[in-house]
C-alpha cells in the first residue's frame, strides 16, 4: 500500500437509548474498515448490523487473498457488490426464520483502501465524507425518503433534516429480498481524512461542525472520534452514535 493508514472506532449507545445497534470494525492490515446501524425492534438491529461487519471482515479480504494467490485479476467494485447481495440475501432470509429477528435490517458503509483507490460501498443513510485540503465532502449519497425529497426539489435540505419521515431508509441490507448496492471508487491523496459515520451523529450535528471538528483534529484521529461523539451527545445524543476515523499519510516503503 503506498500510504500508511491511522485510525480510530468509536460507537457510543447515546443519551436516550438502552441498546446500541450500530456496529463498528476493521482489518488495517487489509485496508478495511466497516460501519453498520441496525434497524428493527429490540435486539434484532444489533443481530445484523454485527452479523454485516463479521462477514464482510472475514469475506472481502479473503477474496482479496484468493484472486492474489490464484494470480487472478481482482475487482473491488464487483466483490464488494457479491458480497452485500450475497450478505442481504442472508439476513433477509434470517428474519423471515425467527420471530425474534422479524424485520430486522442494517445499513452498510464500508471503506477499502486499496493501492492507492479508495473503494466505498454502501446501503442506506449512514455515510463517508472525506476532508481534502480543509474541505469536506460526502461521498455518499444517502438512500432514504428525504434524500429523495431533497433531489426532487420538493423541500430544502433544511426542511429534510425536519421531515418526520427523515429515517425512513429505501435500501438497507435485509429489508428486502434483493438488494442493489452503491459501490464507487475514489482518488487518495496523503492528508485526506475519512470518515464513516452513523445517522446518531449527523442527525445532532450538521456537516459544517463535522468539517470544523475533523479539522481541529486532523492529526490525532483518536482525538477526532472522541470529540465527533461527544458533541453528538452534547447536542442531545437521540440514537446510537458511530465513528470510524482513517487518516492517510505518507506513503510507506
Amino acid at each position: 500500500m503506498p500510504f500508511s493508514l491511522a485510525y480510530a472506532l468509536k460507537t457510543d449507545p447515546g443519551q436516550v437509548r438502552p441498546l446500541n445497534e450500530d456496529a463498528v470494525g476493521a482489518d488495517p492490515d487489509a485496508g478495511l474498515f466497516i460501519l453498520a446501524d441496525g434497524l428493527g425492534g429490540y435486539n434484532a438491529g444489533e443481530v445484523a448490523s454485527t452479523m454485516a461487519v463479521s462477514a464482510l471482515l472475514a469475506d472481502l479480504p479473503a477474496d482479496f487473498l484468493a484472486a492474489h494467490q490464484a494470480a487472478q485479476p481482482f475487482d473491488p467494485a464487483r466483490t464488494l457488490r457479491e458480497r452485500l447481495t450475497a450478505l442481504n440475501g442472508a439476513i433477509f432470509r434470517a428474519a423471515l426464520n425467527s420471530a425474534a429477528f422479524e424485520g430486522m435490517a442494517t445499513t452498510i458503509v464500508v471503506a477499502w483502501f486499496l493501492g492507492d483507490r479508495l473503494w466505498v460501498a454502501h446501503a442506506g443513510d449512514s455515510r463517508l465524507y472525506r476532508l481534502r485540503a480543509g474541505q469536506l465532502e460526502q461521498l455518499t449519497r444517502d438512500h432514504s425518503f428525504s434524500q429523495e425529497l431533497l433531489d426532487a426539489g420538493m423541500v430544502t435540505a433544511e426542511e429534510a433534516r425536519v421531515l418526520p419521515a427523515k429515517n425512513l431508509v429505501t435500501r438497507a441490507l435485509g429489508a428486502s429480498a434483493e438488494l442493489d448496492p452503491e459501490v464507487h471508487e475514489h482518488s487518495l491523496e496523503s492528508g485526506d481524512l475519512i470518515l464513516l459515520c452513523s445517522d446518531g451523529l449527523t442527525e445532532m450535528i450538521d456537516t459544517p461542525e463535522i468539517g470544523s471538528v475533523l479539522s481541529a483534529t486532523a492529526d490525532d484521529v483518536h482525538e477526532a472520534a472522541q470529540r465527533l461523539v461527544k458533541r453528538a451527545n452534547e447536542a442531545g445524543g437521540r440514537d446510537n452514535v458511530s465513528v470510524v476515523v482513517v487518516a492517510v499519510r505518507g506513503g510507506c516503503a
